[in-house]
């Protein structure tokens, strides 16, 4: 029973690892071109903070999560563990709403603002973009499955242990 969950969960961190690391290679790989008349642009991760942070935070769990992988079941790292899952599961949601508020604008624009949607004139990088998003939001929701059940077999022996 116990090498049965300690398969799942090494399965579960290895999606994580992979979606967020598929999130990193789509969204460092966006990049268009496109000239319109006189003028030429060019559409990039890194002409956005936001989406630069979003590369960097899922960057950093990307080899958080490689590093786990290897960290024995007996390691009284394990506690541990469960407050990096805490924040770098937070870490994740942050960057996915700043570089998802960026898409939004990139593909409806602001008209407040006088900011014109691009995903027309790029679609090739805006759907890159999506499907960085959409990576990086399976990796949180795996994230989130394992912090699950980190809290409940690392801390509940803790809390629940008579006297």
């Amino acid at each position: 029973m116990a090498k049965t969950k300690r398969i799942c969960l090494i399965l579960l961190r290895l999606l994580a690892f992979v979606a967020t690391l598929s999130a990193v290679i789509v969204m460092v790989s966006s990049h268009e071109r496109v000239s319109l008349f006189t003028v030429s642009f060019e559409a990039k991760y890194t002409n956005s903070p936001a989406l630069k942070y979003f590369v960097i935070a899922n960057s950093i769990v990307t080899v958080y999560g490689f590093l786990v992988l290897f960290l024995p079941s007996e390691s009284l790292l394990w506690r541990f563990v469960v407050v990096v899952d805490m924040v770098l599961t937070m870490l994740l949601i942050s960057s996915i709403s700043a570089a998802l508020a960026i898409a939004q604008v990139a593909k409806k624009g602001n008209n407040y603002a006088a900011w014109l949607p691009i995903c027309d004139s790029v679609s090739k990088f805006c759907n890159h973009m999506t499907g960085a998003l959409i990576a990086s939001v399976i990796g949180v929701i795996i994230y989130m499955i394992l912090l699950l059940y980190s809290i409940y077999s690392v801390l509940d022996p803790l809390l629940l242990r008579k006297t």
